[in-house]
């Protein structure tokens, strides 16, 4: 079957910062594909590519089977989109804001009035069809945006950070929706998020860290191939545990989060070890079977909470040296 999403060589760079850096990947037809990384990795770069709104520098690009360049209106007629921040009109109703974008996209009226019931009843919002959404919640708003990218029966549906802002109860509920939808529309989904258990819910995972893509597979499998437990301990001294752990066992160590974290073998049955051959005084220590955190650190050397500290810290140092 045709890839809904094929992407070969693709590259964009703004001056001399390279947002994307070569990536290639396919996705099928009625998968759910997350696109994995910390904020300033290039996912909202490559989404907009998708989705015809930035010309890529280099590469190519297919989506339901056209070129992003070349056949952009084809494109957008097979997609929807949810964009990272709200772009609904607060002013007009659920139904006026589901109606307006059919018009848009020259859906019939008679087959805009039939989908709109499933629609709202699917996202939990038809007893409020006729509210003005400047009443909505945040997480009513974002299931009204998912009815909207649905409305024209698009083939792929991409998703830039659906939960972001979300309390996490919230983004549970959200998932259940999107789950929901999978049930009743032939639809691929395409999402970006830094959430890990976001990514949880998803077919595969590509892992993009810096514009590069890292590692592409199951949920599970990128899990299993991590395959040593993740062990955190606290102490006086970061530095002297990291040092001793190096000298006594051969382990290399970091300090990620505010504890120092390593990769063993067999998490649990090492940790009396750790106590009695250290030779320093632990306040604190757990153990965690591998998580996509671990598999994010186990690729880039980092966890993704740490590589936004630093995507932030640049993105300042960069900001600062355009003003001067």
């Amino acid at each position: 079957m045709t890839a809904a999403v094929s992407v070969d060589g693709l590259v964009k760079r703004y001056g001399d910062i390279e947002a994307v850096g070569g990536l290639d990947f396919e996705v099928g037809p009625g998968e759910t594909f997350g696109f994995l990384g910390p904020n300033g990795a290039g996912k909202s770069t490559t989404i907009n590519i998708l989705c015809t709104l930035v010309v890529p520098t280099a590469g190519s690009a297919l989506v339901a089977g056209h070129d992003v360049v070349a056949e952009r209106a084809e494109v957008r007629r097979n997609i929807g989109l949810v964009f990272q921040d709200t772009t609904l009109d607060d002013y007009l109703t659920a139904e006026q804001n589901l109606r307006f974008h059919a018009e848009l996209y020259g859906v019939p009226k008679a087959a805009t009035t039939e989908r709109l019931r499933p629609l709202l009843e699917m996202v939990g919002l038809e007893q409020r069809r006729g509210s003005r959404v400047s009443t909505f919640s945040g997480g009513m708003k974002r299931r009204l945006e998912i009815a909207r990218g649905l409305l024209h029966s698009p083939r792929v549906l991409f998703l830039d950070e659906p939960t972001v802002g979300l309390d996490p109860q919230t983004r549970s509920s959200i998932w259940g929706y999107i789950n929901e939808l999978k049930r009743h529309e032939d639809v691929t989904i395409f999402l970006t998020t830094h959430y890990m258990e976001e990514a949880e819910h998803c077919d595969r995972i590509a892992i993009i860290d810096s514009g590069r893509l890292v590692a592409l597979d199951t949920p599970e499998a990128l899990k299993a191939s991590v395959g040593s437990d993740r062990v955190q301990i606290r102490t006086a001294d970061d530095g002297a545990a990291i040092t001793a752990l190096y000298d006594r066992f051969g382990i290399a160590a970091a300090v990620r989060e505010g504890e120092v974290t390593f990769a063993v073998e067999s998490g649990e049955q090492f940790v009396p070890r750790l106590f009695t051959e250290l030779g320093l005084p632990i306040d604190s220590v757990s153990v965690s079977r591998p998580s996509l955190d671990d598999v994010f650190m186990s690729y880039t050397g980092s966890t993704i909470r740490d590589a936004e500290a630093s995507s932030s810290d640049a993105m300042r140092s960069f900001a600062r040296a355009m003003r001067r």
